[in-house]
């Protein structure tokens, strides 16, 4: 490891173990919120997931047989590279993963110039999507629930995000059906062009709608997952207390500057769940078994297909060093 990323780690751990000293609950009350755990509603929490995972992989193949013409990538393939990302965004910091996903899908299909950068564009559309289901979301929790000043001025910059991005990829789409490639244009217009065309879904209404639809659904699940995590923990509080939680454990984890955000992700959903007369060593121990629930789905599904695809985990750290360009295959 190089001397600056050794001291960038140092870091980050210094900077968790604080974070734990400062926000850490009382140990012996933590480990009182693991001694009656009820397993049915656990699993019923990772089928949820699981469920949800699926449900987005397709909104993503429904966006991708937007992006380019036939032959369409197989949804074997897209379910693979997809597991993969979520294992990528779970186990390192920065959003690794969005990259793992277009590498892998890309090293399943015929090299051609521009690949990376449409499905580059189809990710950005695919999370354009979720942002769509978390502004409902959104607007749910605070008509019905109680909100921290802190999550509200966070909902608010969110809002304000949520919405230019939207107006942005909106713009910014092209259909590959009625945007030819100019054979003399330069490299860099060339792949701005197949860019917008990984947006081409904004500009096909049903499609737009059925991915949108996909994302929903798969939010929904994760809803219901939350839902039965609480009860698993015995917080038997109503369903917009999920709706509550859901979105405090994506701001706390939005910029994932260690992997999972865990200690900051624990502590802000503890906070969260004060004002609903739940303890704070409770709450902080129930974001340790939600944060585990969530990740041992994605990281399991995400080593599996690592395995099927001839991968190593070594390789997911040399993501961000594949340049964005024609014939790049995956780190060996």
């Amino acid at each position: 490891m190089r001397p600056g990323r050794l001291a960038i780690a140092a870091a980050l751990l210094a900077g968790i173990v604080a974070l734990v000293v400062w926000r850490g609950p009382s140990w012996s009350l933590l480990k009182d919120a693991f001694t009656a755990v009820r397993w049915e509603w656990i699993a019923a929490a990772l089928a949820f997931n699981l469920v949800s995972i699926v449900v987005r992989a397709i909104a993503w193949t429904t966006v991708i047989d937007q992006a380019m013409p036939p032959p369409h990538p197989r949804f074997r393939w897209i379910f693979s590279a997809f597991s993969i990302g979520l294992l990528g965004n779970a186990a390192l910091p920065g959003r690794i993963g969005e990259l793992a996903r277009v590498a892998v899908l890309a090293n399943r299909l015929p090299r051609q110039q521009g690949l990376w950068a449409t499905l580059a564009g189809t990710v950005f559309a695919h999370r354009v999507f979720d942002l769509v289901a978390v502004v409902g979301l959104v607007l749910y929790v605070v008509l019905n629930a109680e909100i921290p000043g802190w999550l509200q001025t966070s909902l608010t910059v969110f809002m304000a995000f949520a919405g230019g991005a939207i107006v942005a990829s909106l713009v910014f789409a092209r259909r590959h059906q009625v945007s030819a490639l100019d054979d003399g244009a330069g490299r860099v217009r060339r792949l701005v062009t197949m860019a917008r065309h990984g947006l081409g879904v904004m500009h096909a209404p049903l499609p737009a709608a059925a991915a949108a639809g996909f994302q929903a659904v798969g939010w929904t699940c994760q809803f219901f997952a939350v839902y039965a995590a609480l009860r698993a923990f015995q917080i038997d509080e109503p369903f917009v207390v999920a709706g509550v939680v859901l979105l405090v454990m994506n701001v706390a984890t939005v910029f994932p500057l260690w992997p999972g955000n865990v200690g900051l992700m624990q502590a802000a959903v503890a906070l969260a769940l004060v004002p609903y007369g739940i303890a704070y060593a409770h709450g902080f121990g129930f974001g340790l078994g939600l944060q585990a629930i969530e990740a041992s789905v994605g990281i399991g599904l995400g080593l599996l297909f690592l395995a099927r695809e001839g991968l190593s985990f070594a390789s997911l750290r040399r993501m961000p060093e594949v340049p964005y360009a024609e014939g790049a295959g995956l780190p060996g």
